[in-house]
């Protein structure tokens, strides 16, 4: 392999003043495999997510890869379907242990050999593996265990692979922002205290010492929609109306990627580690979301995503203000939309392609195709926080089993949430999963919603802006009294439904008293929350 000299040049300050100064420095003497680091960086990878029940088998899976000429897949986990098929393919490969692993491979070297032994040696050379992730995001993980054994973990996964002569596959650990305490300005960024030395000096000394990437999940879009008035979505976007500049270095920033990769890289240096390289093991804007989720749309994450790919696959490389020109290794997020992940709308909605293949908007993964060749994006409507009234409803054809389940729960979380609900009270009557379900779902989104809980119950409601007391048969196609035809989303829309069927002779006395005891239901609902 071609070695180079790599020098990199880098700010380092001197904090010991009333003011920062800055110095420029050239890296030492670091040499790395040219050729190797520059086909990373200039090949834009794929994450490839299952957390779906819909999506396609992964044979199909990788062939959409390989239409979308993305460069570099990562992977949740070691499937051994998947690796197997990679080995006929030109990807580069990122493998992943699962949090609830990092405490048992960090415990023995055995264990960590057993895992390189099943999950490495039967493929590579052949499936072309690159990077090996130990977790993924580890602080969000309660578990501290996870958070303390990591870096034992990818210190034995690195002498198993050792062993066996494996020295170009690097190990790391994805991170997220919140690992920092302070990111505005860049220069000013530090990590947390309670991190900084338990946690991210072991790490950065191990990826220092194995020549390996401090690898960062970076959504900017998180940042923008929690303060949009503090960062212009055009700063967001890499649309390059806008520039800000740090006031202590003078670097001047054209976009929020930068910005947060430099505040990466300052936040090491303050640790004494201020040359290992940068990767961004994800990075996407949502198409869609919750309806008070501003900026989820086609438009913004075509348009960040194509540009995205614009600047990490420029050649020269482009760099950050802080490292100019330093190749930057970047997988965009994600593959499919993954309808079984939880939280917020915009968690299921971060995919380029549709189950079949065909794409939710444009997108070119090589970085040639000129972005005025792309076909015109639908304006977007959300760009704007959301001011009008929402609803929590049952999607048509709820499952009555899954159903049963949540509102078991529902009703479990608060004593307040069904009481309306036991016999003799005035929402018993229906009796009917779907009935009750509509009420508990409803009930309990309402009264914990501050608490970021979610109107989506794994799949079975979500958010709507439409009253659903105009549309009578939402939840059945068929006007059976053991069925609501109502939505307790609000009093007028229960009275809605109750002078409909008082007007209308075609329902019965017994569905007009049921509608009657509904509206006395809706009412006592909105006293107790």
């Amino acid at each position: 392999c071609l070695h180079f000299r790599f020098i990199l040049n880098i700010i380092f300050f001197d904090f010991t003043g009333s003011s920062c100064s800055a110095i420029w420095f050239q890296h030492p003497h670091r040499y790395i495999q040219k050729k190797t680091m520059l086909e990373l960086a200039s090949k834009i990878g794929i994450n490839y997510g299952r957390q779906g029940n819909n999506l396609p088998s992964p044979y199909q899976s990788i062939n959409f890869i390989k239409l979308i000429k993305a460069g570099h897949v990562k992977l949740y986990d070691a499937d051994p379907e998947s690796l197997t098929l990679l080995s006929q393919t030109n990807l580069y490969v990122t493998i992943a242990v699962p949090n609830h692993q990092i405490t048992s491979l960090s415990a023995n070297q055995t264990t960590a050999d057993d895992w390189v032994r099943t999950n490495i040696l039967p493929y590579y050379p052949q499936t072309q593996i690159r990077f090996v992730l130990v977790g993924n995001e580890i602080l969000s993980v309660q578990d501290r265990n996870i958070t303390a054994n990591v870096v034992q973990a990818m210190r034995k996964i690195v002498n198993s692979l050792r062993a066996h002569g494996i020295h170009n596959i690097k190990v790391g650990t994805p991170l997220a922002m919140d690992s920092l305490r302070s990111t505005f300005p860049p220069s000013n960024s530090t990590f947390r205290e309670d991190i900084a030395l338990p946690l991210m000096l072991p790490l950065l000394k191990f990826l220092n010492g194995t020549n390996s990437y401090f690898f960062i999940n970076l959504q900017p879009y998180f940042r923008w929609s929690k303060n949009p008035n503090h960062t212009t979505l055009d700063f967001a976007l890499f649309q390059g109306n806008s520039t800000y500049t740090d006031p202590h270095t003078g670097l001047v920033y054209h976009n929020l990627v930068d910005q947060m990769l430099d505040s990466v890289i300052f936040a090491m240096t303050k640790l004494g580690y201020p040359y290992i390289r940068i990767a961004i093991s994800e990075t996407g804007w949502p198409h869609s979301g919750d309806i008070d989720e501003t900026g989820a749309n086609v438009f913004n994450a075509a348009t960040y995503n194509r540009n995205l790919i614009k600047k990490m696959t420029a050649i020269p490389p482009i760099g950050t203000p802080a490292r100019p020109g330093s190749p930057i290794p970047t997988f965009v997020f994600s593959l499919f939309n993954e309808n079984k992940k939880p939280g917020s709308g915009t968690q299921r909605h971060w995919g380029i392609l549709h189950p079949d293949g065909t794409p939710i908007y444009d997108i070119d993964f090589t970085g040639q195709k000129p972005l005025t060749d792309f076909n015109p994006l639908p304006k977007p409507t959300n760009n704007v926080p959301y001011k009008g009234q929402v609803w929590c409803v049952l999607v048509e054809g709820a499952n009555e089993t899954e159903l049963e389940e949540a509102l078991r729960m529902a009703c479990a979380r608060s004593n307040t949430t069904c009481a309306a609900l036991a016999p003799g009270r005035e929402c018993y009557e229906p009796v009917s999963v779907y009935s009750h379900a509509s009420y508990a779902l409803n009930s309990y989104w309402a009264q914990f919603r501050s608490q970021n809980v979610q109107c989506y119950f794994n799949g079975l409601a979500h958010e709507t802006t439409t009253n659903p007391g105009e549309s009578f048969i939402y939840f059945s196609p068929k006007l059976d009294i053991n069925k609501p035809l109502y939505s307790h989303g609000s009093c007028d829309s229960v009275r809605v439904f109750v002078e409909y069927i008082v007007n209308n002779k075609a329902f019965s006395q017994e569905m007009i008293a049921a509608s009657f005891r509904a509206l006395l239901c809706e009412e006592e609902r909105l006293k107790e929350i």
